[in-house]
């Protein structure tokens, strides 16, 4: 189909629900508060803490990250044990949810990452999140956390193959154009162990800044709570004093354009995703488009529509780093099985309505409906096996 004519029936689409929209409707007057509620809800607790500093390390991964060093360890001739691996347990050290890994994401894919290893990074960083598992080990029963680890490490090692597989032909014919080409060396003057730190440094930062508060104050986890702010101001400081001594003016300049340009691209599509999940679902607590009782009702048991039903829930809805815990534990209370949870575990916090709209400006719109099909039905799957074993 011709992409103006994907691109007018799009708009169509749009001006025939805007046009019918039942405006008078109390349960729509109260879903388009809640969209702009969800919206201001990101925009003061998500963007400033957590996209930026993302949006930070993208750009620099797309300046001072050389292609030669990407193509070695991410690239499509790369070694696919070490690739798949390093890609795999990335999220360990981020704590982000699924929209703030988006920019880590695009930098590593423009930089000639292959599709496999790229969609592994980005399912596993806001997945394996070494507290959220714990918390979920924690609130939620040991066996869901120890289900929740294990099946989002395997996951990502799952679907980055799935998706090199499925597009087998493109990554083999990306494979012989980077074979046939030879990536200049970095002429960067920088040695290797300041360009680690500077990016370790932006890491902590986003990793701190984030830090959530435990549910156990006696903890390993509150303690850094209490002083997460000390430690960022410190990492802000380190950093400044890598960028004064260790980097020039037009580097600089170079790092923020590249900063901006991701900004551009991933911003718009962002908040625009928020507004139509939060018209369509709400935050946790509050009634928008589609009740949440609706969704407690339809994944009791541990049939294949119950955990189907949960997959696709989690993966349209928004979850912020953590907040999955505590709304699950409402639906556990309400009547929702152990699988159909453990399947909104496992899709939740690495896809939403936004997150995808997103993708799909970078990856395409097939090969983001293949990653998220991946993803729910693994999800499924999942659920419906851990269900019938527990």
């Amino acid at each position: 189909m011709p992409t103006r004519v994907r691109q007018f029936i799009l708009l169509f689409g749009v001006f025939l629900g805007v046009y019918f929209l039942p405006i008078g409707s109390n349960r729509v007057q109260g879903a388009l508060v809640e969209a702009f509620a969800m919206l201001h809800e990101y925009a003061r607790e998500h963007v400033l803490l957590c996209l930026v500093p993302a949006l930070f390390i993208a750009g620099a991964i797309a300046v001072f990250v050389s292609k030669a060093a990407v193509m070695k360890y991410f690239g499509p001739t790369a070694n696919k044990v070490l690739s798949y691996s390093v890609a795999s347990v990335s999220g360990t050290i981020l704590a982000v949810c699924s929209c703030t890994v988006l920019p880590l994401f695009a930098g590593i894919y423009s930089r000639g990452a292959g599709l496999g290893p790229a969609t592994a990074f980005l399912y596993s960083g806001p997945a394996i999140n070494v507290l959220a598992i714990i918390l979920t080990a924690r609130v939620l029963g040991f066996e869901l956390g120890l289900a929740r680890a294990a099946g989002a490490i395997l996951f990502a090692f799952l679907i980055g193959i799935g998706m090199h597989l499925l597009f087998l032909r493109e990554e083999r014919a990306k494979a012989e154009e980077a074979a046939g080409f030879e990536v200049p060396e970095d002429e960067s003057t920088r040695p290797l162990w300041q360009t680690g730190a500077y990016f370790a440094t932006m890491v902590g930062i986003l990793v701190f800044a984030n830090w959530g508060k435990p549910a156990a104050n006696p903890s390993l986890w509150a303690s850094i709570y209490q002083v997460k702010w000390w430690i960022t101001l410190a990492l802000l400081l380190v950093l400044a004093t890598m960028l004064l001594r260790w980097f020039r003016g037009p580097e600089l300049k170079e790092w923020t354009s590249s900063t901006w340009t991701f900004a551009w691209q991933i911003l718009p599509l962002l908040f625009g995703g928020v507004l139509v999940a939060g018209f369509l679902l709400g935050r946790p607590g509050h009634m928008a488009l589609i009740p949440e009782n609706w969704v407690a009702r339809l994944v009791g048991g541990n049939s294949l529509w119950a955990n189907l039903f949960a997959a696709l829930s989690g993966a349209l809805m928004y979850f912020a780093t953590l907040t999955e815990i505590p709304i699950l534990q409402g639906l556990l209370g309400a009547g929702m099985g152990k699988g159909p949870a453990l399947a909104l575990l496992l899709a939740g916090p690495s896809l939403s309505l936004p997150n995808l709209l997103v993708i799909g400006g970078v990856l395409g719109a097939r090969k983001t409906a293949a990653y998220a099909l991946l993803v729910v039905a693994l999800a499924t799957v999942s659920g419906m096996t851990y269900g019938a074993v527990s």
